[in-house]
């Protein structure tokens, strides 16, 4: 029997928060609230806020019941993917679908429309919420993530109060933390102070994996990170450094990958035409090939082409 081929459905991939995570896509890749300086799949390209259904609502609930029916196993529904899942007018209904589901449904999302009283609603139909927060305030928001020009941060925070407030599922925070740029301690602890308003059930401190949109956004020292955890409350847990389990897939993968790249070096776009698999997948696993120097990053003109390292 032929595997199903998928518009807007991805993996199951290996998450390190998550699992074995089947990506749910609902908008066009890089269009997004923010342009995050770490962000592993570049840099926005069309960045908005205007909300619309990128993707036909109904196609992706018909993918996802025949996904359902053919016995793959994950441990979450996750609605991420190429951008801002909340810029999708109908992420809602999706989220009403998989509600019922014996695997429960993940909202990854950078929580920049939580103002809009429709965004809190829908996302509210998640059994897990997890959300981003690397900055303290405005100055801070535009260094790291380069919001959209109407985006003010505050009002961006009142609306997570707001949605924790009346939110009965798992709310998990992630904070970013980047080299020279929110890492310091005395930073690090002014986004901890706004996090305990929130009082998220888990906090996940991560730092640069894989490589970023920009140059300049390195990676903190696992012991820098350890360090930091206890800032939060709870204490946050490290998400870069766990391995997620490998499957025979993603070893498969992996070395079609190590032979194309052994050929030639190439971007993270040419490696997912070339394979037809999902540009997160393949971000995950040049990460984990990177992090086994398996291979290197090399910008060339604006671009990063992936290479065999040299033995």
């Amino acid at each position: 029997m032929s595997t199903p081929h998928y518009s807007y459905l991805f993996g199951p991939v290996p998450s390190r928060r998550f699992g074995r995570s089947l990506g749910i896509d609902l908008i066009p890749l890089k269009t997004c609230s923010l342009d995050c300086v770490f962000c592993q799949l570049g840099r926005t390209t069309c960045k908005t806020l205007d909300r619309e259904e990128y993707v036909p609502t109904t196609d992706v609930i018909k993918e996802i019941e025949t996904w359902l029916k053919s016995g793959v196993e994950a441990d979450y529904l996750t609605l991420s993917g190429s951008g801002e899942p909340t810029l999708h007018a109908q992420f809602g209904q999706v989220l009403d679908f998989l509600r019922p589901q014996s695997i429960p449904s993940v909202l990854l999302t950078n929580g920049t429309l939580f103002h809009l009283p429709e965004v809190r609603e829908a996302a509210g139909l998640a059994r897990v919420v997890k959300v981003s927060l690397s900055a303290w305030d405005q100055h801070s928001f535009e260094w790291v993530n380069r919001p959209h020009a109407q985006l003010d941060f505050m009002t961006i925070y009142k609306g997570l109060q707001e949605f924790r407030n009346a939110f009965d599922g798992q709310l998990w925070l992630e904070v970013f933390l980047l080299a020279g740029i929110n890492a310091m301690a005395k930073d690090t602890e002014k986004i901890a102070r706004l996090t305990r308003d929130l009082k998220p059930d888990r906090i996940h401190l991560n730092t640069i994996a894989r490589p970023p949109a920009e140059d300049f956004a390195a990676p903190v020292p696992m012991a820098q990170l350890e360090q930091l955890a206890g800032l939060f409350d709870p204490p946050a847990q490290i998400a870069a450094d766990f391995t997620p389990r490998r499957t025979s897939k993603t070893i498969a993968d992996e070395a079609s990958i190590l032979a194309m790249l052994a050929r030639r070096p190439c971007t993270m776009k040419q490696v997912e035409a070339a394979f037809g698999i999902h540009l997160n997948e393949v971000s995950k696993i040049l990460g984990h090939l990177i992090r086994n120097d398996r291979i290197r990053a090399d910008i060339r003109n604006d671009d990063v082409y992936y290479a065999l390292t040299a033995k």
